[in-house]
C-alpha cells in the first residue's frame, strides 16, 4: 500500500510519518502532484494558517489533485479544515470537498483559545474510520478554528462550543485532533484509515 503524506511546508509531518511507520505503512512525504495523484491513499496534515496552506497547495497544483482524488483522503487538524469550502481564518476559499465553513473558536475563562490539550470525544455516528472507538476516548487537539457538527460529523468534542472532531463523506475524511499524538485511540484511527478499501 502506498501512502502519500502531503508536504505543504506547515504542519507536524514528522510525528505523522513516525506514527505511520509504527503501523507498518509505506509512506512518502511529498509535494509532487504526480506522486500524490497515484497514491493509494493520501494524508493532508497541517498546523498553521489556512491561507498559507492553501497558497502552497495552489502553487504546486495539489489543490486540483486533491479535488480530483477518489481514493481515501484524510485531513489532520488544519488538513481537516482545508477540506471545507472556506475558512474564516483569513477569509480563504479552501478545497470545497466538504460543504460549509470553518469558524473561530471563542475562548472563555474555562476554555481558552487556542484549544490545546486533551479533549473527550463523543461518537455521533458509526464509520469505519472510528471502528473500535468509543465515546469518552480522549484525543489531543491544537487549534483555534473548527467546523460545525453536521451530517458529515462522525465524532464531536467540546471547547467553548461543540465542534466536529472527525468527519467523513465518501472517501474524504478528517480529524480535527492529532491521531499521531493521541495514544491508542489515535493509532486505532490511523490503522482504520490504512485498512480502508481503495
Amino acid at each position: 500500500m502506498s501512502v502519500a503524506v502531503i508536504k505543504i511546508g506547515v504542519g507536524n509531518t514528522a510525528s505523522v510519518m513516525f506514527a505511520l511507520d509504527r503501523l507498518g505503512a509505506r509512506a512518502t512525504l511529498t509535494d509532487d502532484p504526480k506522486r500524490v495523484g497515484e497514491a493509494e491513499r493520501v494524508i493532508l496534515p497541517g498546523v498553521g494558517a489556512a491561507a498559507t496552506a492553501m497558497a502552497l497547495l495552489q502553487r504546486t497544483g495539489l489543490d486540483h489533485v486533491l479535488r480530483a482524488f477518489t481514493r481515501p483522503l484524510l485531513g489532520i487538524c488544519l488538513g481537516q479544515q482545508l477540506l471545507y469550502e472556506r475558512s474564516e481564518e483569513g477569509n480563504v476559499e479552501c478545497l470545497g470537498l466538504l460543504p460549509g465553513a470553518v469558524t473561530a473558536l471563542r475562548g472563555t475563562p474555562e476554555a481558552p483559545c487556542p484549544n490545546m490539550g486533551w479533549c473527550k470525544l463523543s461518537v455521533v455516528r458509526t464509520h469505519p474510520l472510528f471502528e473500535g472507538a468509543r465515546s469518552g476516548d480522549y484525543a489531543y487537539f491544537v487549534h483555534s478554528y473548527a467546523s460545525a457538527v453536521d451530517e458529515n460529523a462522525i465524532a464531536s468534542a467540546h471547547s467553548g462550543r461543540t465542534f466536529a472532531a472527525a468527519v467523513a463523506r465518501g472517501a474524504v475524511m478528517g480529524c480535527q485532533f492529532h491521531p499521531e499524538r493521541s495514544g491508542v485511540p489515535g493509532a486505532r484511527v490511523l490503522a482504520n484509515f490504512l485498512a480502508l478499501p481503495c
